[in-house]
């Protein structure tokens, strides 16, 4: 699922590091959370997924594991 005003850091040709894409995508979420209203709206859990996989990759990278 991809909306149309959504560009990914790295998509639009940026070489960005692993931090500043995962900001990226928590600041374009709270943005999306703004306009929507709404937690639950398709456009803020897209882009909650890809800020989750971005964290995951993160830890993996760097050793950490979540432990709930």
């Amino acid at each position: 699922m991809s909306y149309v005003g959504y560009k990914s850091p790295s998509s639009i040709g940026y070489d960005i590091s692993l931090e500043d894409e995962i900001l990226f995508l928590r600041n374009e979420m709270m943005r999306t959370f703004q306009e929507e209203q709404s937690f639950t709206s398709d456009l803020v859990i897209e882009i909650s997924c890809k800020l989750d996989l971005k964290i995951n990759e993160y830890m993996k990278l760097y050793g950490m594991e979540c432990r709930v």
